[in-house]
């Protein structure tokens, strides 16, 4: 077998050392275009994960790189005049220079030729190659020669940063948020050898162009970084290497493999600086393909279990890389927080690490998170324990005169089980008992307005006296069983209407009995749906008084809080997508005009609507498609409800075409909670996969969300709340009498079973690097 590699990188020379391992007998060359000892940036870093993987492929590298490396648990984060430090993490520097040396030496070990200044242009040169492997790096001319067949996407981040380094000397992963009289300036900061440090500049593209950076050279720029950060480098310099300012390209390919052609480390993927993952990326690439041949009878074979086994772990990782960096990108949004609470959602960004982990590693910084929040509380006017602050989730909220117990919501979910829009015992037991098991708020299921606003016909109504009968007895037994409070959701499906029950067809329309369904414009849903009929305005005026009386009856059922429905392609969310709403009146058009008829509608629900009770809206913050909604659209429709007098935004999104293409994942629908929260300066709800407590009170301390709906782990686990206050000691979780001694019994085994747990996971977790030397140093100084 004979293997060529372009580019001597480390995803080329670990590959080179792997395939050499593995079959001695090939004749692998390595060509790359610099000299041997060329390298641009200063240091790299990984986690002790990625050493234990580099430990379990090739011992006598992976002892040569451990040697070079500097060793830390710390990450330190100032900000406006705090210091914030976060043991734990256990994390590896080295230099970049270091590191290529050590795999060329290994790899001529072994046998393989290394070509240096030696320019490979066309695979033609290549000839009698079996194998070709692509790790020329970001600017691949292989990967562009072909751009046809791996079809890469680039997407050039707006934010800029350079690449530079110093001799200060650092104990910690170290972050310094700067303010200047330009805007903020971050430095992302590293230990990698004895005297030498990486530091990573960057800043907001308003900032740098009002600082002048553009017009300077290398030098210029650093002096510029020295005087801003001179404070913290105590007089040490900083040094340069092609330092140049730019832009970092996300790089996805949508093909790795061409005939005998593969793609290896930023060639094919890139993630951002923000988490260090760069060059433990290109690394593990070489290990999987490696792997991969080694575990197929054929290099077709290998190749293509390359790229479908190894595709996901990629897209995992550029996935937390683009949750960091948009962070990073949006320091405006939190540059207000308590200094506590910003350090814990840079900890918490890219969803690697949560409020528990953060417990068991640092637990008196999470407790210093838990008295921030708990004194956010009590400046909104409610008593709460400032010495011993419960959890957030467990932490009282107010909106107008309602006070929720906790922040944890049964969100909205239809169950598609009413007859003639009449809620059966069903639903009495559905809400109860969710309402028994702890949660603070409890929705209802998007509740239409009248016969031909149900999306199925087992959904759910309010435009008679039967229904408002059976909504009076649940909303009775939650108030007299319980502490939660329960919200009236009112909705009018549009063209979604007519539609089969979801276990038959999710929005499939009906063969048979359907009824006309309407919307802010003539397109239906699929292509074989019902053409709904464009509402005209004596249309919009029935439909708005038709949410009017809804609404009347609901403040006879004695509802705490109305929610309504803007969102999943309903018919007021198909006034606010472009999308959907293709008019050419004074309702289509730019954004003002498609708000009309949804404000039309709120409005004259917040007049008649009891002025201390609260309402909320429920938008889809974007379409998850070309041309339609986007988080920042999502921030000005929240802003022109809450100039309305909303409360709350229930912040969702997708459901409005059938082409979207969301980002699933957990908490996916988070950051778009966040961005409207904190740029619309408006309390928000998130939902959308979210399963856990921890996660709950990692989104809520992180200042990304008010409350936290959650949907599929209610309907399996009526109690979630209340277990997740046994669990965290949150005794003021209410009980009705008959179940109290479970409840007892259960905060009584929560205490011993947290416990237990919390040491389990101490115990199993390996100790880092750092912990592992200062324990050996520590010997040998008693010795």
């Amino acid at each position: 077998m004979k293997v060529a590699i372009i580019g001597g990188g480390p995803a080329g020379l670990y590959a080179a050392i792997l395939l050499k391992k593995q079959r001695p007998e090939a004749d692998i060359a390595v060509y790359e275009r610099n000299r041997a000892d060329d390298t641009f940036g200063f240091g790299v870093v990984f986690s002790d994960a990625t050493l234990d993987n580099f430990e379990q492929h090739d011992l006598p590298s992976y002892r040569r790189i451990t040697e070079e490396f500097a060793y830390w648990d710390d990450i330190a984060i100032h900000f406006r005049g705090t210091v914030h430090k976060v043991g734990g993490n256990g994390f590896c520097g080295c230099s970049r220079r270091t590191l290529l040396l050590i795999l060329q030496e290994r790899a001529r070990e072994l046998g393989v030729a290394l070509h240096f200044e030696t320019e490979i242009s066309d695979e033609a040169q290549l000839a009698d190659a079996d194998l070709i492997l692509l790790s020329d790096g970001i600017n691949s001319r292989f990967r562009d020669k072909y751009l046809d067949h791996f079809r890469p996407e680039t997407d050039l981040r707006a934010n800029k940063f350079a690449w530079m380094g110093s001799t200060k000397p650092l104990d910690a992963f170290t972050f310094v948020f700067q303010e200047t009289e330009w805007g903020p300036f971050i430095a992302h900061a590293y230990q990698y050898e004895a005297g030498r440090s990486t530091w990573i500049f960057e800043t907001d593209p308003d900032t740098f162009a009002r600082a002048g950076l553009s017009g300077l050279d290398e030098q210029q720029s650093a002096d510029r970084m020295a005087a801003i950060f001179g404070w913290f480098l105590d007089g040490h310099p900083l040094l340069i290497n092609r330092s140049m300012w730019r832009n970092f390209p996300m790089i996805r390919n949508q093909r790795w493999v061409k005939d005998r052609m593969v793609l290896l480390g930023d060639a094919k993927s890139t993630a951002h600086f923000s988490i260090g993952s760069g060059t433990k990326l290109a690394m593990e690439d070489a290990i999987a393909l490696v792997e991969a041949i080694g575990n197929t009878a054929s290099l077709d074979d290998a190749l293509a279990l390359y790229e479908s086994g190894r595709r996901e772990e990629v897209e995992k990782t550029q996935h937390a890389a683009d949750v960091s960096l948009v962070w990073f990108e949006h320091l405006d949004r939190f540059w207000d927080f308590d200094p506590v609470q910003f350090a814990f959602g840079l900890m918490t960004r890219s969803k690697a690490i949560t409020y528990d982990n953060l417990k068991l590693r640092a637990p008196d910084f999470v407790a210093e998170v838990d008295r921030v929040f708990a004194r956010q509380v009590r400046a909104k006017g409610l008593d709460v324990d400032l010495d011993k602050p419960g959890a957030p989730m467990f932490q009282p909220f107010r909106l107008r005169d309602m006070v929720l117990a906790n922040r944890a919501v049964v969100s909205p979910m239809c169950m598609y089980s009413a007859k003639d829009g009449v809620p059966q015992d069903f639903h009495l037991v559905h809400y109860g008992a969710r309402a028994i098991g702890g949660a603070g708020l409890v929705f209802t299921e998007m509740t239409c307005i009248a016969p031909d606003a149900r999306i199925t016909r087992g959904c759910a109504g309010l435009w008679n006296d039967a229904q408002e009968a059976m909504w009076t007895r649940i909303v009775d037994f939650v108030h007299a069983n319980s502490a939660a409070r329960i919200c009236l959701q009112l909705g009018h499906a549009g063209r979604k209407g007519a539609s089969k029950l979801m276990w038959e067809g999710m929005d499939r329309p009906l063969e048979e009995g359907g009824w006309e369904v309407f919307s802010a414009s003539p397109i239906p849903y699929f292509p074989d749906s019902q053409v709904p009929r464009e509402l005209d305005r004596a249309d919009m005026i029935r439909i708005r008084d038709e949410f009017v009386t809804a609404a009347e009856r609901g403040i006879r059922c004695g509802f705490d809080m109305l929610e309504l429905h803007c969102a999943h392609g309903y018919l007021l969310a198909s006034f606010l997508s472009p999308l959907t709403n293709t008019r050419t009146d004074a309702y289509g058009g730019t954004l003002e005009n498609r708000l009309r008829y949804p404000l039309e509608v709120f409005r004259a629900l917040r007049a008649m609507w009891p002025a201390h009770k609260p309402m909320s809206v429920r938008i889809s913050a974007t379409d998850w498609a070309e041309g339609g909604i986007t988080g920042d659209d999502a921030v000005k429709i929240a802003g022109a409800f809450h100039a309305a007098g909303v409360d709350l935004i229930d912040v969702s999104t997708g459901q409005t075409v059938r082409g979207a293409r969301p980002v699933y994942g957990r908490m996916f629908q988070t950051p778009f909670s966040d961005q409207v929260r904190n740029e619309a300066r408006v309390a928000t709800m998130c939902v959308g996969n979210i399963t856990t407590a921890d996660q709950v009170n990692t989104i809520l301390a992180a200042g990304r969300a008010d409350l936290v709906a959650l949907g599929r782990p209610h309907l399996v686990d009526p109690g979630f709340t209340l277990r997740a206050a046994a669990w965290y000691g949150a005794e003021q979780a209410y009980c009705p009498l008959p179940y109290l001694p479970g409840k007892e019994q259960l905060f009584r085994n929560s205490v011993r079973d947290r416990a237990d747990f919390e040491e389990l996971k101490v115990k199993s977790k390996p100790k880092t690097r750092a912990e592992l030397r200062g324990e050996a140093a520590g010997r040998l100084a008693a010795e």
